[in-house]
């Protein structure tokens, strides 16, 4: 902690105190004339001050009746202000709490035995989990680098209740989930999950729904100890189907992972969220919950090109944790004007290349008549 201390000219310092009514005489009281202390003396003696008060209050006063009483990010600040806070604020489990609290699919069997494998515990996987993933990727993706197997947990909370919870593992080393186009579903079509998001058919619904509803994906590698959010947290886009009159909620994280100028460059990692069935002025169910990697061309990437995006997001730097949802809606936006840009150049040279093959034919027509007429 800096403090810093703006001297005042020589002279004696005082301050007037007004009289009582037993008292008909104005007093005054003078403070030291002491030679004004210095600021880097000032900053030593109210770090001694602060870490005397800190002191005297009992660790399990702290730790019962404060500590568990804060949310992630301010335990996290709470951790850098002194040794002692630190130390108290690093326990496993108020994280545990935290970590289960904000992601009540962490709470399993599977993901337990994982978190026990990481140096910090809980505490690293809420530091890889909440913030959201941006930039480019540290390494480009090798093909021994991609996970043998996925671990999703997803959570979906409406106006803060837990509505959606479940964990589902994935096995990505077969030639088919290879080949084929990645998706993950967390239902099986069959299925359905009630809610109590109201079906009032109006779009002012739909824009209420976009505050209300959030959602966490943690993807897990649990070989390499890796994990990352991929979602917004909030929906970057939520519409209704014009013809099934289904909600479609979209959350999106945006990553760099191919070459300058392909059409990997930059990748969407969408989650789609659909709520519809039950009557008109009733509730909706969540009808699917899934996830799929699409590049600027609007191509569905397979299972190899996905974990190779995933690797990316594994390794790619953190955004500001406090900026989830303004930053995934700006870099959700700026992929769709990349991905519009790029549409009205690949639209441009097919139509020069169109214009290029009509005039070739023309000549050639034209060359052609020529030879017949003067022969």
């Amino acid at each position: 902690m800096s403090t810093t201390l703006n001297h005042a000219p020589a002279r004696k310092p005082f301050f007037k105190v007004f009289p009582s009514k037993e008292t008909k005489h104005t007093q005054y009281m003078s403070f030291s004339t002491q030679t004004p202390c210095s600021s880097s003396t000032a900053t030593t003696t109210v770090e001694a001050s602060m870490a005397t008060s800190i002191s005297t209050i009992h660790p399990d006063i702290l730790q019962a009746h404060i500590l568990n009483r804060l949310d992630g990010l301010s335990l996290v600040s709470t951790a850098c202000t002194s040794t002692e806070l630190n130390s108290l604020a690093s326990q496993q489990d108020l994280w545990t709490d935290i970590c289960h609290s904000i992601w009540p699919s962490t709470n399993t069997p599977r993901i337990h035995e994982i978190i026990s494998r990481l140096p910090n515990g809980w505490r690293a996987l809420f530091s890889e989990s909440f913030p959201l993933t941006t930039g480019p990727r540290v390494n480009p993706p090798r093909d021994h680098d991609h996970p043998s197997e996925l671990i999703s947990a997803v959570d979906i909370h409406y106006k803060n209740k837990l509505i959606f919870s479940k964990v589902v593992e994935t096995e990505t080393s077969s030639s088919w989930f290879l080949c084929s186009p990645f998706r993950i579903d967390m239902l099986d079509p069959k299925d359905t999950c009630p809610t109590p998001i109201p079906n009032s058919g109006s779009e002012e619904a739909c824009r209420d729904l976009a505050g209300d509803l959030s959602l966490s994906w943690i993807l897990i590698d649990p070989t390499r100890l890796r994990s990352v959010n991929l979602s917004s947290h909030k929906p970057v886009l939520v519409q209704r189907h014009w013809l099934s009159g289904e909600v479609h909620a979209r959350f999106a994280t945006v990553l760099a992972a191919g070459e300058r100028g392909s059409a990997s460059e930059t990748v969407q990692c969408g989650i789609v969220v659909t709520c519809g069935g039950g009557a008109q002025g009733g509730e909706m169910h969540v009808r699917g919950v899934s996830l799929q990697v699409e590049d600027m061309d609007g191509v569905f990437l397979n299972g190899k090109g996905s974990l190779g995006v995933l690797n990316a997001g594994f390794e790619g730097k953190k955004g500001m944790s406090g900026r989830r949802e303004m930053e995934g809606r700006k870099r959700y936006e700026m992929f769709l004007e990349r991905k519009r840009e790029r549409r009205e150049r690949k639209l441009k040279k097919e139509g020069a290349l169109d214009m290029l093959c009509v005039s070739f034919g023309v000549m050639v027509l034209v060359s052609l008549g020529l030879f017949h007429l003067l022969r």
